[in-house]
């Protein structure tokens, strides 16, 4: 005997809803807001944009974006330079030198580079020649220039922290291969700078960048004792024709343009260490997105 089956049940239809984000509206909405006050505050200001324009490519601001990048390429060199070898030595299982180089980290980056800058152009107070006594002997008020002063303080106030990344990037190579150095026969030096710092780069390079950034703006502080670079010059000229928010806005412009540039530099550093790190395909570069939006955009509509 045979038994009908039951009719089955429709199936149940679900209606999804999508996640209504009102937080994220509002604070679009009110960062809009903020920034559309901003800028009709600077359009309804008493600015005298031509005299921005005029002075945007004036002789003196030029040269002074030049002293600008000059002090931000000298000083990341030596920041650099001087930062890897205070990360070595503080990982030196040798006391006195892992000693010495804590204590210039734990100064340096426990002074403000303000204060560190005022000392250095002020030095000749405290060594008031240099050289060898009876020789060579200089009048350090004569060498230590305000370009030079800069150069001190911004340098070796870098290489304080430039150390510490230096050395997160060499703690984060694995133990295994120093001691695969060691196995193959190479001493500390030798595997140090053929092994670990190559490895480090991938953690090393890209807070560099961001610190590389942090020194161009760093820069303007120079001119609390006289550098010339673009700040400095801008002072000059607004207190002779007292147009300073002009001046100020002309600066600016030339510090967003740097910064512009090396945020670009930074991101392909970025890109090109991060291959090989993870399994997530790299980002696409701002031209590939450019390129997206003119023709892949019609190939997927």
């Amino acid at each position: 005997m045979t038994t009908a089956a039951a009719p089955k049940a429709p199936a149940a239809t679900y209606r999804i809803s999508p996640v209504r984000h009102w937080g994220r509206w509002i604070a679009g909405l009110i960062a809009l807001g903020v920034l559309v006050a901003i800028v009709m505050a600077f359009a309804g200001a008493q600015i005298d944009w031509a005299t921005v324009s005029q002075y945007f490519s004036y002789p003196s601001i030029m040269a002074g974006f030049g002293v600008t990048v000059v002090l931000t390429v000298i000083c990341m060199t030596i920041g650099i330079a001087l930062g890897t070898l205070i990360a070595v030595m503080r990982l030196s299982s040798n006391l006195v030198v892992s000693g010495i180089a804590w204590i210039y980290v734990w100064f340096f980056r426990g002074t403000p580079v303000y204060l560190q800058l005022l000392m250095w152009f002020n030095i000749a107070l405290v060594f008031p020649t240099v050289g060898i006594p009876g020789l060579y002997e200089w009048r350090t008020v004569d060498l230590v220039t305000p370009f030079l002063a800069a150069i001190l303080g911004l340098g070796i106030n870098q290489g304080a922290y430039t150390s510490e990344i230096v050395r997160a990037g060499i703690l984060s190579v694995d133990e295994g291969q120093t001691e695969a150095a060691k196995a193959l026969g190479l001493n500390g030096r030798a595997t140090m700078r053929t092994v670990i710092l190559p490895q480090a780069m991938r953690v090393i390079l890209p807070p560099i960048g961001n610190e590389a950034i942090g020194m161009l703006k760093t820069t303007s502080l120079a001119a609390a004792i006289g550098a010339s670079e673009v700040l400095n010059q801008a002072q000059h000229i607004y207190l002779v024709n007292n147009m300073i928010m002009e001046l100020l806005i002309v600066s600016g412009i030339w510090y967003l343009i740097a910064v512009s540039v090396l945020s670009v530099i930074q991101y392909y550093i970025e890109r090109r260490f991060a291959k090989g790190s993870s399994s997530k395909s790299l980002p696409p570069t701002p031209w590939q997105r450019i390129r997206w939006f003119f023709t892949g955009r019609r190939r997927t509509a």
